[in-house]
C-alpha cells in the first residue's frame, strides 16, 4: 500500500495567497459589479521591456533551424547567462563570484524549497518572523518540524526571530543556535532593508556556529539606499552562505520564470563541498529553464534592458512611494517602500489583519495581503504592494483615507 508523507498534513489550511484569491472570488461572486483595486499578490504588472522580448524572439527563430537548434541545457544553465550574472551582479558589486558557482532555475521561489534537500532532516532551521511562508511550508513538508501550535501559531522546532519596529525588522541572534538561517533582505513582508554592518554581523555568528545562512535577495533592483546588494559584499560570506535571486520582480519574470543560487566553492560541511552536492542534485532534478529564457535574461543586462528595467522599477518604485505617503498622511504607522516594492502597515483600531483585510475589500474593494499569514509576529499588520497601476494606487490611497 502505498503512504503518504503525513509531513504535509501538518500544514496550516490553504497557502495564504490561496486563502486571499478565495476571498476575492468570493466577494466579487457577492459583488459583480464592484471595482477591485489589487495591493495584495506581488505579481508584477507591466510588460516584459523590448530588449527581453526580441531576445525572446531571436531565441525562438534559432530554435527554428538546425544549426541553431538547442536541446537539453547544462544542469547549470548556460555560460554565456552565468558570465553575464558573475559581471554585472557581483564583479560590479566587489564580490568575487565566478561563473561556476552560480546555478540557473526556474525561479528563486523554486530554489528556497528546493535547496533545504540538501541538508541533514534534522537540520535545526531559523526564519525571521514575520516571512515569506515558502521557507517555513518546505521546511514542514520535509519533516523539519514538530505540530503547529495554534495558540502561538508557530510549529515546533522553527526558531522563530521577531522582526519588529522595536528592532527595526532586522532580526536578533537566537538563543537557540540554527543550523539553517533564512534571511531576505530587502525584506518581504516587511520591506525594510538591512545595513552591511548588520548583515556582516549573521555573517559572522554563522561561521562561529558553522550554521548557513540562505540568503534570499530577491528585492535587491530596489534597493536605493546603501543597503547591501549581496551577502557576499561581506567578509566570510562565501564560507557560511548561500544566495537566491528572481529575474520574476527585477525584471517582470513572473510568467517567464528565471532565477539562480550561488553556492561557493568554498562552503562546505561535514568535510563535503555544498556546490558538488548541489551540482548532484541539479544533475539529477533540474528542472531544464529553455534556452530562449535564458537569452532573455542575459537581455537584462544589456545597456537597453537595464535602462528598460531601470524606468520600470521606478515606476513601482513612485507607486510605492505614493502608497507610503497617502497611507502617513492619513493616518497609518507604515514602513518599507523605500528600498522595496512593499510596505507594512499596522492595522487600525486594534482590528486583525484578516480582520482589516474584510474592512479594506468590502469597503473599499481594494486587497491587500494579511500580515498574519507571514508568521505570528506578523499580527496586527497589512502588506500592500506597489505592483499596480499608478492610477489605482492613487486611488486606492484616496479610498484609504475615506475609511
Amino acid at each position: 500500500m502505498a503512504r503518504i508523507n503525513r509531513n504535509f498534513l501538518k500544514l496550516q489550511g490553504s497557502y495564504l495567497f490561496s486563502e486571499v484569491a478565495n476571498r476575492v472570488k468570493q466577494y466579487q461572486q457577492m459583488h459583480p459589479d464592484k471595482e477591485i483595486i489589487r495591493l495584495g499578490i506581488g505579481d508584477v504588472t507591466l510588460p516584459l521591456v523590448p530588449a527581453v522580448t526580441d531576445a525572446l524572439q531571436a531565441a525562438v527563430r534559432e530554435m527554428g533551424h538546425a544549426e541553431t537548434f538547442r536541446g537539453y541545457a547544462p544542469e547549470q544553465g548556460y555560460e554565456f547567462l552565468r558570465e553575464t550574472i558573475a559581471l554585472h551582479d557581483f564583479k560590479e558589486h566587489g564580490c568575487e563570484i565566478s561563473a561556476d558557482e552560480i546555478f540557473v532555475s526556474d525561479g528563486a521561489k523554486c530554489d528556497c524549497g528546493n535547496i533545504q534537500e540538501i541538508f541533514d532532516e534534522a537540520s535545526i532551521v531559523a526564519v525571521c518572523d514575520p516571512v515569506y511562508p515558502v521557507y517555513v511550508d518546505t521546511n514542514v513538508m520535509a519533516g523539519r518540524t514538530g505540530k503547529y501550535d495554534k495558540a502561538l501559531g508557530k510549529y515546533e522546532r522553527i526558531v522563530y526571530m521577531p522582526c519588529t519596529k522595536e528592532n527595526h525588522f532586522v532580526p536578533e541572534f537566537p538563543e537557540t543556535v540554527p543550523d539553517l538561517i533564512y534571511l531576505c533582505f530587502p525584506n518581504n513582508p516587511t520591506g525594510e532593508a538591512i545595513t552591511k554592518e548588520q548583515l556582516q554581523a549573521w555573517v559572522d555568528y554563522a561561521n562561529v556556529h558553522e550554521s548557513v545562512i540562505l540568503y534570499d535577495a530577491a528585492y535587491e533592483a530596489y534597493i536605493s539606499s546603501d543597503a547591501p546588494h549581496s551577502i557576499y559584499e561581506c567578509e566570510g560570506a562565501k564560507t557560511c552562505a548561500i544566495e537566491l535571486r528572481s529575474f520574476s520582480k527585477k525584471a517582470g519574470f513572473t510568467g517567464v520564470r528565471l532565477g539562480f543560487a550561488v553556492v561557493p566553492r568554498e562552503l562546505e560541511r561535514d568535510g563535503v563541498s555544498l556546490r558538488d552536492l548541489w551540482m548532484r542534485r541539479q544533475g539529477t532534478k533540474y528542472n531544464g529553464t529553455p534556452y530562449i529564457v535564458q537569452r532573455a535574461g542575459e537581455a537584462v543586462y544589456s545597456a537597453q534592458g537595464k535602462r528598460e528595467i531601470e524606468e520600470q522599477i521606478a515606476f513601482y518604485m513612485r507607486n510605492a512611494k505614493t502608497i507610503l505617503a497617502g497611507l502617513k498622511e492619513a493616518g497609518y504607522e507604515a514602513y518599507g517602500g523605500v528600498d522595496s516594492p512593499y510596505i507594512w502597515l499596522k492595522t487600525p483600531r486594534n482590528l486583525s489583519s484578516w480582520e482589516f483585510f474584510d474592512v479594506l475589500l468590502n469597503e473599499a474593494g481594494i486587497v491587500g495581503t494579511p500580515g498574519s499569514g507571514f508568521g505570528p509576529s506578523g499580527e496586527g499588520y497589512f502588506r500592500l504592494t506597489a505592483f499596480g497601476t499608478y492610477e489605482n494606487t492613487k486611488k486606492a490611497m484616496e479610498k484609504i483615507r475615506q475609511l
